[in-house]
């Protein structure tokens, strides 16, 4: 029992990760109707701009996060201003290319400035574990489970009790009906990439912040985080943080249990049975556990 329950916390705490990752997803299709490749670059690039200004600059961890926040939506907000904006209008097929064009620059520019080295990012957590109830909890994973339900509260409150959040939920609905009663779309938009770049960049500081450091290839995890969105349901918050806890346990509980369970399969199973759930979900709700049914009318 205690190593079940040692390893649903690990996946609670992988899992709120992906769930701030797959907020930023939802927070993109709901406004603009299309996913964000882009959104694992956005976070490589977040983590490493926590890097700079905890390490080179030897600020407060807490400082260095919300700098980095701030630093990342202003990039996410100027890439939709630059270069999004300008394809308004054309088809999502094109736009997703374009934000798959955004990630592919993404990447070697990081690599460019940060080089490809392994970087320890300085925390306050370090590896420092607490013991509950006889578990051994690690203190950088209560500190993600904690940060994550804050940004969640604070996400839903936005959206329902601030004008600007009622702005992006009637742009979401009825862009047209928006446009009508005043709303500026443009803004809309630049907020949601805004915002979409400071959750990445979250996810990548707390996730960089772990034992294993900082290293490109920390944009993959968007890629696990994509069957969160997905088995959530593209168009549902709530789907993406119940998406990313699913996806989470599931990996944790399948590498707990690999050697007595999955011994057969390899050594790399828990890696693609995100996947396998997200197919199996879809093939039974093909609109995700919460996603909105599509109902045509003939």
């Amino acid at each position: 029992m205690s190593a079940f329950l040692t390893n649903v916390f690990a996946g609670l705490a992988l899992g709120s990760t992906y769930a701030l990752v797959a907020l930023g997803f939802v927070v993109i299709y709901k406004s603009t109707g299309v996913i964000n490749f882009a959104q694992g670059g956005l976070l490589a690039l977040g983590a490493y701009l926590g890097y700079t200004f905890s390490n080179s600059l030897a600020l407060a961890f807490g400082v260095a996060i919300l700098l980095a926040c701030a630093a990342a939506a202003v990039v996410g907000a100027s890439v939709e201003r630059l270069v999004l904006r300008r394809m308004v209008g054309q088809p999502p097929f094109a736009v997703i290319m374009i934000t798959i064009g955004l990630l592919f620059v993404i990447e070697p520019l990081i690599t460019a400035i940060w080089g490809f080295d392994n970087l320890p990012v300085n925390n306050p957590w370090n590896i420092q574990t607490v013991e509950v109830g006889g578990l051994v909890l690690g203190v950088r994973d209560l500190w993600t489970i904690g940060l994550t339900a804050a940004v969640v509260v604070a996400f839903f409150l936005f959206f329902r009790y601030t004008s600007f959040g009622l702005a992006m939920r009637a742009t979401a609905f009825d862009p047209e009906a928006a446009l009508a009663q005043g709303i500026s779309a443009r803004r809309v938009y630049a907020v949601s990439w805004a915002i979409a770049a400071a959750l990445a960049t979250l996810a990548g500081i707390t996730l960089a912040a772990g034992p294993a450091g900082l290293s490109p290839s920390i944009s993959f995890i968007a890629l696990a985080a994509f069957p969160a969105m997905i088995l959530g349901g593209l168009d549902s918050p709530a789907g993406a943080v119940l998406g990313g806890l699913i996806i989470g346990l599931a990996e944790a509980l399948t590498r707990g249990y690999q050697d007595q369970l999955f011994s057969w399969a390899g050594s790399n199973v828990s890696l693609i049975v995100p996947y396998l759930l997200m197919i199996v979900i879809l093939l039974i709700r093909p609109y995700g556990l919460l996603g909105t049914k599509d109902v045509r009318r003939i």
